[in-house]
């Protein structure tokens, strides 16, 4: 492919050619604890660790893996929350070799199951917490030999490591245990105190890293395989985006799960490269401590999904905190309502580059400039080394001009290996080194990308096509209503209909025909909800992605019980 129209919207910082340089992320971490030692490197309820602590505690863990068996080719699982040891276990799983699988900790245990039997996971790194909770009584049920069990006190400063216990077993008992000594069971921070590190093993930049599992095009629960070469070329990918971002002077706001692989690449990996000094935030949710943290540490990056802004705009204390310090902002994950970003902006000074990204890539293939033309409601252009075109969704063979709607498939340094141990799901999604998304998007003339549903969230009412993504921007512009989210529900005489799921604003009042008379002014007849369900909120995923699955298991309940 030699037609790339969006170099010339590139901002002039941004290179038009694109090599991989061949570093590991693991030696990223070396050079930045050499070069910036006492840079704070995590910041975390009142504790702060150095660049030259983490990398400290990194080679010390690395070494103890290295000790229970782990050897290139090993799975480690590690399944954590946004904690100093999510970060030091991730480098020190790498160091040693290890492929990665990062599992949610809200997982339950057949889930858990699933994911560690399909990867064969022999060590596992949790929470004490969770492994009470969960892991204890599932351990003959998967392969993992050896437990690492972290405590959320145990990286807090004195005095708080002792008041720490008392105060989660009165307030958050949910987030405390006290795990007995036995067997294959071993305490995060005494591995770490009493193993001198050594030298690692020799790491191959083309072998696997991590296996990252994601529902994928077809929501079966499957692991892209993802190499060092991957997952540093993504890194280095954004590094060259975000060129504003300043060595050992950025501090990140590192509210998104390091589990998912948008706050593994931009919150972690990227801060770690870059020097930054990252603050991470467990709970994404707890509005009130992103406010905090924004403030008290003078965050300056941000990434974040739409609905974290506008959580953070709808706040009551948004007007009397300073949040200025707020530089650049990477928005994923769903489409932001232009209003949402119009107002975050003018609250922070910050400028949100909206982007686009999937598991399968690592994930990071696309964003709007940070300080050229930017599009709100398209995902931008193309970030370097990566090609990208619109091909017809039915066959995936002909590609489509500008202007035209069809599959967006991708093709760069990012885009995985394949999904592990499923050759057939595989050769569905890599054709002859491209990545079909399952996304439907339209390309301009110039070069940018516009998404305009999934192939499987597409509505066929009475042979029209209607986009979920579409309705919901146009139901969010209400002023009335806080979100929203749209789908298909099955119908004898049109095939489908289009449901709408509707949250209002607090204090805010409005029908179903006050919601359908605001679609008729701005949606084709046939886009119009045909039925209005009003909620509290709408289920999401820990990422804060709108789980239209769940709603239409909702409106599934709803229509057997009427």
């Amino acid at each position: 492919m030699t037609n790339r129209p969006w170099l010339d919207e590139y901002d002039s910082e941004v290179p038009r050619e694109f090599e991989v340089e061949e570093v590991l992320l693991t030696t990223y971490l070396r050079r930045t604890a050499e070069a910036w030692p006492q840079r704070t490197a995590i910041v975390f309820q009142g504790a702060r660790l150095s660049y030259d602590r983490l990398a400290h505690d990194v080679g010390r863990l690395s070494t103890a893996l290295t000790r229970m068996g782990v050897v290139p080719g090993t799975r480690v699982a590690v399944h954590l929350p946004n904690l100093p040891q999510t970060v030091i276990a991730y480098y020190a799983a790498l160091a040693a070799g290890a492929e990665v699988v990062l599992t949610n900790p809200l997982y339950t245990a057949p889930e858990i199951e699933h994911q560690w039997n399909d990867a064969d996971c022999r060590v596992a790194i949790t929470t004490d917490f969770l492994f009470e909770r969960t892991l204890r009584h599932m351990r003959e049920r998967v392969p993992v030999h050896d437990y690492i069990v972290a405590s959320i006190p145990e990286y807090l400063p004195f005095p708080q490591r002792l008041l720490a216990p008392f105060v989660l077993r009165r307030k958050q008992p949910a987030m405390w245990a006290r795990v007995t000594a036995e067997d294959g069971v071993h305490r995060f921070r005494e591995l770490v105190r009493r193993t001198p590190a050594r030298p690692g093993p020799a790491l191959e930049f083309e072998a696997t890293a991590v296996l990252q599992y994601t529902g994928g095009t077809t929501g079966v629960s499957k692991a892209a395989v993802l190499t060092h070469r991957n997952l540093s070329a993504n890194m280095q990918q954004v590094d060259a985006w975000f060129h504003g971002a300043d060595q050992g002077q950025e501090v990140m706001l590192t509210c998104l799960p390091l589990f998912h692989c948008f706050g593994m690449t931009v919150g972690q990996n990227w801060a770690v490269a870059r020097a930054m000094t990252m603050v991470l935030i467990p709970n994404p949710r707890d509005v009130e401590a992103l406010l905090n943290a924004i403030s008290e540490e003078h965050v300056t990056i941000f990434p974040g999904v739409p609905a974290l802004y506008n959580a953070l705009n709808q706040h009551p204390r948004i007007g009397s905190v300073d949040v200025s310090s707020i530089k650049s902002c990477i928005s994923g994950s769903a489409p932001i309502p232009a209003e949402v970003m119009r107002r975050f902006e003018e609250l922070t000074g910050a400028t949100i580059s909206e982007g686009y990204g999937l598991s399968e890539a690592s994930p990071v293939t696309h964003s709007n400039p940070t300080t050229g033309t930017r599009r709100p409601g398209w995902i931008g252009l193309p970030l370097p080394g990566t090609d990208s075109r619109i091909v017809d969704a039915e066959s995936g063979t002909t590609d489509l001009p500008a202007g035209e709607e069809g599959e967006l498939v991708v093709r760069g340094p990012q885009v995985m290996q394949g999904y592990w141990n499923k050759p057939e799901e595989t050769a569905l999604a890599l054709r002859d080194g491209w990545l079909f998304t399952g996304d439907l998007a339209v390309m301009s003339e110039d070069g940018f990308f516009r998404i305009v549903g999934r192939k499987k969230d597409m509505i066929n009412c009475s042979g029209f096509k209607v986009y979920p993504d579409e309705v919901d921007s146009v139901l969010v512009e209400h002023d009335a209503i806080l979100e929203a989210a749209t789908i298909g529900v099955p119908d004898e005489a049109h095939g489908e209909l289009v449901l709408s799921y509707v949250v209002l604003q607090p204090g805010q009042e409005l029908g179903v025909e006050g919601v359908r008379e605001w679609c008729k002014q701005r949606l084709a007849p046939y886009k119009v909800p045909r039925r209005v369900e009003f909620l509290d909120e709408l289920p999401k995923s820990t990422v804060l992605k709108v789980l239209r699955r769940e709603l239409r298991e909702l409106a599934l309940r709803d229509s057997q019980q009427s």
